[in-house]
């Protein structure tokens, strides 16, 4: 377990990932299961209006990705939306620009109802886009735990995270 000054604390957890569609930043839908199935994937929750979590774990993401370099190819980073009702594809593709996503990471919205069950499912529902945390979650393949990350963890604990598992 990290040290409380680490700003995060590390879970391992088996999640169920829901049998959903969502909505990428391009309109296009897609299936949640198999997006998240074929490569190793670094996942958050993130909503554009937000003023405090989201940027700072958005610019995490947009380290993380600079860091990989080529490497990106090999893992999908999945931003998923908590506020659908105004995250539409088009904010979400803005939102990418914002931060340099690249191909690998995907910004995913979709309706409220399937928001809730894909936050449910990774335990991170809080009622309201305001009583939100910070989470990042990874893993290195389907069928495999979760690495839950709850708490500010930087590029450098997620790239450690990502390399450990990458490596075996």
């Amino acid at each position: 377990m990290p040290r409380a000054q680490d700003g995060y604390g590390r879970t391992v957890a088996s999640y169920s990932v829901p049998d959903v569609r969502l909505v990428n930043s391009d309109g296009a839908r897609v299936s949640l299961r198999s997006l998240l199935d074929d490569k190793p994937v670094i996942l958050n929750f993130i909503f554009t209006t937000c003023g405090a979590i989201c940027p700072v774990m958005s610019a995490t993401f947009s380290q993380v990705q600079a860091a990989l370099g080529l490497e990106q190819n090999a893992v999908r980073m999945v931003s998923i939306s908590i506020d659908p009702e105004q995250d539409t594809p088009a904010v979400l593709k803005a939102y990418a620009g914002k931060f340099g996503a690249g191909p690998n990471w995907h910004m995913l919205t979709g309706s409220l109802g399937d928001s809730i069950a894909v936050q449910r499912a990774f335990n991170v529902y809080r009622g309201d886009k305001m009583g939100h945390t910070p989470v990042t979650l990874l893993r290195a393949r389907a069928g495999q735990h979760w690495v839950r990350l709850d708490g500010f963890a930087g590029a450098d604990d997620i790239l450690r995270e990502y390399r450990q598992f990458a490596a075996r």
